[in-house]
């Protein structure tokens, strides 16, 4: 079970890949219980494997905050959300340690999740975000929280992390300046001399003030008044210049960021193939370009029914169609058992405790997925789909709602994006062949 980020290539890579990105031990099963054979199980998942069977010793029979949990999860795998949210309470009135609390506050945002509970999913998140260091990427990542994703409550909190405020999410907006010192990796010089000759000017102007007092007044020995007058004058005026591009510095850092952090939200994004295999985005990255076509649908149909006539040339371009209508996402399915994706596509999509390049190769091998390709694709959970593409329009200035298209590069990145649907013959004169050399450049 388990979707955000990002090895580094580019901004795609996984944050929750980052040395302290470990997902919390919610299977005490497998942490705590070292006398039996280890099973797997789906860290983060709030439906995980329960094919261990419990104890029947007399010490299984004691309430603990371990037990509460495994028994929150085997009722949850059963469909039982209600009675697994009452386990994952009591857990946490059951002076927990700190992996325990972690891991019933996180599965008990799931259950919530489940419900439609935002509010209260959030406030479990944030609270284990900031007192039990779970990280972020793993709210980003897992499936289970799809649901979660596409509410205005997440972005409160994503925003949140992002800005590192009161420890939430603080692992997350550093590895996001490093992707973003990675991009532009003279902001950090730039600012350093904004700063060192602000503060050679303000010495300067420090000087200068007496001497144009002097100046001023007049008499015997003064200097001359239109020159001191000059030098202050081009001291504040540099002091001024100087903090103005400091501040603008900082500006497109914020924006930089917020863009890295849209893009890892994107990253995984879950698609079905048709061949009906679920895969997240960044597991097609370097093997496809995607074109996200969101709109109407009358407007979606028209413009795939044209790039139909260009499907040759467009295969040949790694163009792969992503269709996403509006309102497709406003009223989610819920499964009986799972969160936001049902159990299929969860068991499709492998766990962010692993490494991120064995991930981005975990399901299959990439010729196979190549061959698995084909020129359309399908959304999975089109609520955080849609939410995504209303914060990308957001943020490049469009009214959310609008006809737009969406052309991503081989890396994941978003190449360029417009108003309306593609000129497809445009696309295909834009876009080198995959097997150019441009296209080996854009990998």
């Amino acid at each position: 079970m388990a979707l955000a980020a990002l090895a580094p290539h580019h901004q795609l890579f996984s944050l929750s890949n980052s040395k302290t990105g470990t997902r919390p031990w919610l299977s005490f099963k497998t942490s705590f219980l070292h006398s039996r054979k280890k099973t797997h199980f789906s860290f983060i998942s709030c439906y995980s494997s329960s094919s261990s069977s419990t104890s029947d010793s007399p010490e299984t029979n004691v309430q603990t905050a371990e037990s509460c949990v495994n028994l929150g999860l085997q009722l949850f795998s059963k469909g039982r959300v209600k009675d697994a949210l009452v386990q994952f309470e009591t857990a946490l009135n059951l002076d927990p340690n700190p992996i325990e609390a972690q891991a019933a506050l996180y599965n008990k945002a799931c259950c919530h999740a489940y419900r439609g509970e935002g509010k209260k999913a959030s406030d479990c998140l944030r609270t284990a975000l900031r007192e039990y260091n779970l990280k972020f990427g793993t709210v980003l990542n897992d499936p289970d929280l799809a649901s979660f994703r596409a509410l205005p409550e997440f972005k409160e909190l994503q925003e949140e992390a992002r800005l590192g405020g009161e420890d939430i999410g603080y692992s997350f907006r550093r590895d996001l300046k490093l992707i973003s010192e990675v991009q532009a990796p003279f902001r950090g010089v730039r600012r350093f001399f904004y700063v060192a000759f602000s503060a050679a000017a303000g010495i300067s102007l420090f000087f200068t003030i007496p001497l144009l007092f002097r100046a001023i007044r007049g008499g015997d020995g003064a200097p001359d008044l239109w020159g001191t007058a000059g030098n202050a004058a081009i001291n504040i005026g540099g002091i001024i210049v100087l903090s103005a591009l400091f501040l603008w510095d900082n500006k497109k850092e914020e924006e930089q960021l917020a863009q890295i952090s849209r893009d890892e939200t994107l990253s995984r994004l879950p698609l079905r193939l048709s061949t009906n295999r679920v895969v997240e985005l960044v597991q097609l990255r370097d093997t496809v370009r995607p074109v996200i076509l969101a709109g109407k649908k009358e407007s979606v149909s028209l413009a795939i029914e044209k790039a139909d006539r260009f499907r040759t040339e467009l295969v040949r371009r790694g163009v792969l169609l992503v269709p996403v209508i509006w309102g497709q996402g406003t009223a989610p399915k819920i499964e009986k058992k799972g969160f936001g994706l049902p159990s299929k596509t969860a068991a499709a999509i492998p766990s962010i405790g692993e490494d991120f390049d064995k991930r981005a190769q975990s399901i299959t091998a990439k010729s196979k997925l190549k061959a698995e390709i084909r020129f359309k694709a399908e959304t999975v959970s089109p609520a955080e789909w849609e939410r995504w593409i209303r914060d990308q329009q957001m943020s490049e200035g469009v009214t959310p709602g609008e006809d737009v298209y969406i052309i991503l590069r081989l890396d994941g990145r978003v190449r360029r994006s417009g108003k309306g649907m593609p000129d497809w013959q445009q696309i295909v004169t834009e876009l080198p062949p995959l097997e150019a050399l441009l296209s080996k450049l854009e990998r």
